[in-house]
């Protein structure tokens, strides 16, 4: 019969046993097993080491190379873009280098008329038919309604009326500056842009600074958007759209791979880094000056990392 006494000597055992284990364990453990995990964890230790200095001499030498395109860009882009007036539009999300970008213009010599930054609400799709409405309260006397495509597209015709609005018109009227200023009025107040300090019109050329594209639900509608964008800036004018091709659906990739609009707009797809803001003016040199197309940078699509030295 199991009494009492039975179970109290079971349990004596078990942690007896257990108890045993645990000191044989711990001998073992300080034995060779532990020296062989000291010496591995001692070497992932040292090779942890040595690829966190890779890095920081990678980010150095990366650091190293920005700082050498700055130091030559004065004398690499000296009078390159002298006299001509150039409106930058900057999408959503590229403030860090959107900037850099117009110093390296300004440093070619041009005049950067206006920053205009488009802001998420201008590519919403539910937003369209606002935009339609804004465009037809928003024309003015010599920023007329009449040729811009007029259609259920909010953003290609509020581009087209942006377009006109800021750019030079061959053979015809210019618009006054109290138009433009007044058209730029009712896109800011509304959300749809904001814009830099003395922005005017009369650009003889574009530059777009494009970043990652959205990867909402509505990414699709809103990459195509940013394209019909392009398309209205680049129509019988100079354009340039600088950024990175990274993301699906990027406007750079979209431009690219559109076998009209690849004839017709330059890219750069490393405006992130100084070099590519160098590169950018050089290529908005060769489109507005020697009126060649061309695309640049490391991505899929491009060419060469810059345009060759004119002859």
């Amino acid at each position: 019969m199991i009494n009492f006494r039975y179970h109290v000597v079971s349990l004596t055992a078990v942690f007896l046993a257990l108890a045993i284990g645990l000191v044989v364990g711990t001998a073992a453990l300080n034995g060779p097993v532990a020296d062989s995990l000291k010496n591995q964890i001692s070497a992932l230790s040292k090779d942890n080491n040595n690829k966190r200095d890779q890095i920081n001499q990678y980010r150095e030498e990366l650091n190293r190379n920005q700082d050498f395109a700055t130091e030559i860009a004065p004398a690499y882009l000296n009078g390159q873009l002298t006299g001509r007036k150039i409106v930058v539009i900057a999408l959503p999300n590229t403030s860090e280098y959107a900037d850099g970008v117009i110093s390296m213009l300004k440093v070619a010599g041009a005049t950067v008329t206006a920053k205009v930054t488009v802001q998420d609400k201008f590519f919403e799709p539910a937003n369209t038919y606002e935009l339609l409405d804004l465009a037809g309260q928003s024309s003015q006397p010599t920023i007329p309604m009449e040729g811009l495509p007029l259609n259920s597209d909010g953003v290609e015709t509020a581009s087209a009326q942006l377009a006109l609005g800021l750019l030079q018109r061959v053979g015809a009227t210019q618009p006054s500056a109290d138009d433009v200023a007044a058209l730029l009025t009712a896109y800011t107040k509304q959300g749809y842009l904001a814009v830099g300090d003395n922005a005017v019109g009369g650009a003889e050329g574009a530059v777009i600074v494009s970043g990652e594209p959205p990867t909402d639900k509505d990414a699709a509608k809103k990459n195509q958007s940013a394209v019909t964008l392009a398309t209205q800036f680049g129509k019988d004018r100079p354009l340039v759209v600088a950024g990175v091709s990274v993301g699906d659906g990027n406007l750079i990739s979209g431009v690219r791979g559109d076998p009209t609009l690849v004839k017709e707009i330059s890219t750069v797809d490393n405006a992130s880094t100084v070099q590519g803001q160098v590169a950018t003016a050089m290529v908005t040199a060769e489109r507005m000056v020697q009126n060649k197309v061309g695309q640049y940078g490391l991505g899929a699509g491009s060419t060469s990392l810059v345009p060759k030295a004119a002859a």
